[in-house]
């Protein structure tokens, strides 16, 4: 038993033994550093992908506002452009009524008025409206859509779709007026002879919740139907 303790013992202490638990100890410090160099590498590589993805983002964002900017620039300007045709008929009367009105203008633009509006958030009525209700929805700021037996079936669809897609517009048919179509906010008129003219485009951008409006901020909903 003693002899074989001390021949392993002597065994351990040769150059070679001592060698190789000098290599196991390199290789595992060498491998540390390999780690140690990729944790920096990520880290740096991180750093640069997270502030790349911040520029981009300030970038995306300073155009989106400058966007905005052009875009609310571009509708101030058509909102203070003149349109070619259309009349205004000055200040008129706003007292709530509960007889029947009877109006200088054919659709009416203002005046004297029902004291429940009509519901305007694009709204698209297949009956004639009371002059009253619809009255006041001017006044709220709504654009009032109205036609005769004159408008083709294409101009009635497109002009339909205009008004779904515009919060503050009502249309209804009006037997009884001149033009093919006509387009109504308060105090503030203009007759067209087909959906297609560009003035309707226009009218809604100058005229949906205006400076004409009479009560800005007012609903167009919980009115009548």
């Amino acid at each position: 038993m003693g002899s074989a303790s001390k021949q392993s013992k002597a065994q351990s202490n040769k150059p070679g033994a001592k060698q190789a638990g000098l290599d196991r100890r390199a290789r595992i410090a060498e491998l540390r550093a390999a780690e140690q160099r990729r944790d920096r590498r990520n880290k740096v590589l991180a750093g640069s992908v997270a502030g790349v993805l911040v520029i981009a983002a300030i970038a995306t964002g300073t155009w989106i506002v400058v966007d905005a900017n052009k875009d609310k620039k571009a509708k101030e300007v058509a909102a203070s452009a003149p349109i070619d045709g259309v009349q205004t008929f000055g200040e008129l009367t706003r007292n709530h009524v509960k007889e029947k009105v009877t109006y200088a203008q054919t659709p009416p633009v203002g005046g004297d008025h029902n004291a429940i509006w009509l519901d305007c958030m694009g709204t698209v009525y297949d009956q004639p409206v009371e002059n009253e209700r619809a009255v006041h929805s001017l006044e709220h700021g709504a654009v009032w859509v109205t036609y005769n037996s004159k408008a083709t079936p294409e101009d009635i669809k497109a002009l339909s779709t205009k008004v779904k897609a515009t919060p503050y517009s009502l249309m209804s048919p009006y037997p009884d007026e001149q033009g093919t179509i006509t387009l109504n906010a308060w105090s503030t008129q203009l007759t067209v002879d087909s959906a297609s003219d560009p003035r309707v485009e226009q009218f809604f951008t100058k005229y949906v919740q205006g400076k004409q409006t009479q009560e800005p901020g007012a609903s167009c909903t919980m009115g009548a139907m």
